[in-house]
């Protein structure tokens, strides 16, 4: 009796400061929803709190016909989906043999090492950005996609998942004439795909969220969609803009617009995330069991 009642209060403590947490969390997100939808004078004036004031779509209607921003939509597009597939792919092939014992793959645990050592020291932001130059990378995709395309964080997970892979599967495989690829692709991923989503949902979310090498690496013609936006939360740039723009942008508040750009900006992501949370606790579960 006394351990349910234990049990009930620890259920109800952990509900409240759950709930808080997830309020805490959402009140700034809904501040900006409310300021998007809200007139100029009302966002002048200090009144947009919860809850929008004098509603306008005026906002999103700029923002939806803005050449700028949906330049840089398609860069960040166009960035996650090359980002995306060349990361997932890279992190399958290396953790295929790196899942293998020492019997099977000579120095496993150097190249492991190796790469773990990745993860704690790099090269340095000016060191990257002259191998970037050098390369003829500048202002291009590939300056976005190739120099973070292997995550050892991505591969760990997914060698320890390849790792609960029956042995029997691929033994049998081999038995039939499989090699490697074809065990790879036909046993391996197949029976992998919650970890393949995990690290697919880390990687889209990783390209989408990126602004810093943007601004480091692009011009502002090509900046993706996170360097656009904090190019302009910083500072709006009138230099780049039309005479009408301008002049309807002076009808508007700044912070509408870009509040209204941000929202615009988190609708992919979060239309995407819930088809792939599933697989999310799952992938993380099982791709930690072992070391």
């Amino acid at each position: 009796m006394v351990n349910r009642s234990r049990n009930h209060w620890f259920s109800v403590v952990n509900t409240i400061i759950l709930s808080l947490t997830c309020i805490i969390c959402l009140i700034p997100f809904i501040h900006i929803v409310s300021l998007s939808f809200s007139d100029k004078a009302a966002v002048l004036g200090g009144l947009v709190k919860l809850w929008p004031v004098h509603f306008t779509w005026e906002p999103y209607s700029y923002v939806l016909e803005r050449t700028a921003f949906w330049r840089s939509f398609g860069m960040t597009l166009e960035r996650v989906v090359i980002g995306a597939t060349i990361n997932v792919l890279l992190v399958i092939l290396l953790a295929y043999p790196l899942s293998k014992p020492n019997n099977k793959l000579r120095f496993r645990s150097v190249y492991v090492w190796i790469f773990f050592f990745t993860m704690l020291f790099n090269g340095g932001l000016i060191p990257n950005y002259i191998l970037v130059k050098e390369l003829h990378m500048l202002d291009t995709i590939w300056a976005l996609v190739l120099p973070g395309a292997v995550s050892v964080f991505n591969i760990i997970l997914m060698l320890n998942f390849f790792r609960e892979v029956p042995h029997e599967l691929e033994d049998a495989a081999f038995i039939d004439g499989a090699g490697h690829m074809r065990t790879l692709w036909q046993i391996y991923v197949p029976m992998s795909l919650p970890a393949i989503a995990t690290i697919t949902l880390f990687c889209i979310v990783g390209h989408w969220n990126a602004w810093f090498d943007g601004m480091i690496y692009m011009k502002g013609d090509h900046y993706p969609l996170q360097t656009y936006l904090q190019s302009i939360v910083i500072k709006f740039d009138f230099n780049t803009m039309s005479a009408s723009e301008a002049q309807r942008l002076a009808k508007l508040n700044d912070r509408s617009v870009k509040a209204a750009q941000m929202i615009v900006a988190a609708i992919p992501i979060l239309l995407v995330y819930p088809y792939l949370q599933k697989y999310f606790v799952a992938g993380i579960r099982l791709g930690s069991v072992k070391g």
